[in-house]
């Protein structure tokens, strides 16, 4: 069982997902920094699209105005949270997909790109040779 272990884990398949997931994470923070730190700030100062502290108090008792007190007061359906998360989920998917193209652009180009010709086989020469000879012996 072991061995059988040993081999799943090595085959390459397995191994390449896990550099894959660990070079996700990695990027991970890049696109959250790149959402949060860029391109969010241009959407607060176009119109104050800050969803942040968007919440419903689900008992009287809550009446701060920011998210993070009115938690301290009671529970609350904090609903611009994941207004918030849904729009980086948005724009992270749309920047992913102008990735993806411009990548699967460059392999098209790659593969549009005309291959050398391939020699002719030994067995292919061989049997054009004698048939050149042949024809030379009947004229």
């Amino acid at each position: 069982m072991l061995e059988e272990f040993r081999k799943f884990a090595l085959k390459g398949n397995v191994v390449d997902l896990a550099i894959g997931v660990i070079i996700g994470a990695a990027f991970s923070k890049i696109v959250d920094s790149l959402v949060s730190d860029i391109i969010m700030p241009f959407f607060g100062a176009l119109g104050g699209l800050d969803f942040s502290n968007y919440y419903v108090g689900l008992n009287s008792s809550v009446t701060a105005p920011v998210l993070e007190e009115a938690k301290k007061q009671g529970a609350v359906l904090a609903y611009g949270s994941f207004m918030t998360v849904a729009l980086n989920f948005l724009i992270i998917a749309f920047v992913l997909f102008l990735v993806v193209k411009g990548i699967n652009r460059l392999r098209h180009n790659e593969a549009a790109k005309p291959a050398a010709p391939t020699p002719p086989a030994a067995d292919v020469v061989l049997l054009t040779e004698i048939r050149d000879l042949l024809k030379q012996k009947t004229v």
